[in-house]
């Protein structure tokens, strides 16, 4: 297949941005049908941003932290400073606790 480099606007800010030949031969490796509609700028703001925060007050510290999820009820939840020393507490176990079988 003959690739040309392509000048697409993108649709999130406007931007020209350049879809190389490079880029559309790893578009058709990976099997990808459509051309992209978002500059690498934008792609990227997509995903960094995609994840929700959550407010939770640790159940260590009692200090208020923001987590990329939404707790369930049954399951404690730490901040990051007290979920890292708990994981170095553990060493190399899962993050269920050693195997109690």
């Amino acid at each position: 297949m003959d690739f040309e480099d392509k000048s697409i606007t993108c649709v999130d800010c406007g931007a020209e941005f350049m879809f190389s030949i490079r880029d559309q031969e790893f578009y058709a490796e990976k099997g990808f049908r459509n051309d992209p509609k978002r500059c690498p700028e934008c792609r990227g703001a997509r995903r960094r941003g995609k994840r929700d925060r959550t407010s939770i007050t640790c159940a260590e510290c009692g200090k208020e932290a923001q987590v990329p999820f939404t707790p369930r009820l049954d399951k404690p939840v730490y901040c990051d400073e007290c979920f890292a020393a708990r994981r170095a507490e553990t060493g190399s176990e899962s993050r269920n606790g050693p195997d109690t079988a």
